[in-house]
């Protein structure tokens, strides 16, 4: 597991902010859409890793991210019910 920080990248205003650490099962990569524990989906802008930084004294990584507009699929799981679909 990588346990990374998430920052939002308001591109109206170029402010960059922490919103929580999380953990994921593969590293995202610029790009990837990714879903936080507040339920939205999220746009990977950049990845910044910590050189020789254990995860056992906490996060080893920045993933820079921007919300995705509510009306994309993603936003909405294509569509997919998490329980249903997704739990086994």
């Amino acid at each position: 597991m990588f346990k990374v920080v998430l920052v939002m990248h308001d591109a109206t205003t170029n402010d960059y902010y922490r919103m929580n650490k999380t953990y994921f099962e593969s590293m995202p990569v610029a790009g990837q859409y990714i879903y936080n524990s507040d339920g939205l989906a999220y746009q990977v802008e950049e990845v910044a890793a910590f050189a020789g930084y254990v995860s056992s004294k906490g996060a080893t990584t920045i993933l820079v991210v921007h919300p995705v507009n509510k009306n994309e699929p993603v936003s909405n799981l294509y569509g997919l019910d998490i329980e249903r679909d997704l739990d086994d």
